[in-house]
């Protein structure tokens, strides 16, 4: 089994990159599975109706969000689409579904859509505490379980790591649009690495525009954000997992 996960998609330029590479790639690679953060797919904040429906037609199989999940608000007519989760620990009750169960080569596979506490801004319940009892849950119902673990903090993804090594398969993180070279099998065989990284501008400040970015630096203003142009880099990992005992057994870190 070949799970490929892709890092933020930032802009319609990054969704053009995607459409780009995607099917290259998983001809290649022979991909089973395919996992896409979509949170700032529109405008490089949130999803819209019209970028969700060029995603679909990707065949890709999972979309996760993170703290953009509702910048807009057309994201509330398909909300409840099966291919799309927003983060888990979101408050109960809050429209959508944090994770979900799907079928692939006779395998049952799970993916939970997680949000970070530090530093992030966003109203949720602990990630430890909602991973710790879906884990358990979803061990009884799945194959293989997957995790995007949507957070800024290096020690917080790192410290969820050791804290699922042994009971999930797969856990990357998302949200910095900046890719890690930690990717890891531990001895208990979960794939792992800090942050996948994006698929948008490469000339940029993680998508944005570097002027306007230095700018707010430089003067601590406000100054809005713009999306940045130009050449776009894909990156993402790919995972392989034994198809008998789901161990993960390699990582390939991808940057296109």
């Amino acid at each position: 089994m070949k799970i490929l996960a892709i890092g933020d998609i930032v802009g319609e330029n990054g969704l053009e990159k995607l459409e780009q590479e995607l099917p290259k790639l998983k001809e290649e690679q022979k991909i089973d599975f395919v996992i896409v953060n979509s949170e700032n797919v529109a405008g490089g904040m949130g999803i819209t109706f019209k970028t969700f429906n060029k995603l679909l037609k990707l065949d890709i199989d999972v979309m996760t969000m993170g703290n953009h999940t509702w910048a807009k608000k057309d994201i509330f007519t398909f909300i409840n689409h099966p291919k799309l989760l927003r983060p888990a620990n979101y408050s109960k009750g809050v429209v959508g579904k944090g994770y979900s169960i799907y079928s692939c080569k006779s395998k049952k596979i799970a993916v939970i859509d997680l949000i970070g506490r530090t530093d992030m801004n966003v109203l949720s319940e602990n990630p430890f505490t909602v991973a710790k009892e879906l884990v358990e849950k979803l061990q009884k119902q799945a194959d293989i379980i997957v995790i995007d673990f949507h957070a800024e903090a290096t020690a917080e993804k790192i410290a969820m790591k050791y804290f699922l090594d042994g009971k999930v398969n797969v856990l990357f993180g998302t949200h910095t649009h900046v890719q890690t070279a930690d990717e890891e099998v531990t001895q208990n065989g979960l794939g792992y690495i800090t942050d996948l990284g994006m698929t948008g501008p490469k000339q940029s400040v993680i998508g944005m525009e570097i002027a306007a970015s230095i700018k707010r630096f430089e003067t601590s203003l406000p100054e809005r954000y713009q999306l940045a142009q130009g050449d776009c880099i894909l990156n993402g990992c790919i995972f392989e997992i034994n198809d008998e005992n789901c161990r993960t057994e390699k990582v390939n870190r991808i940057s296109l």
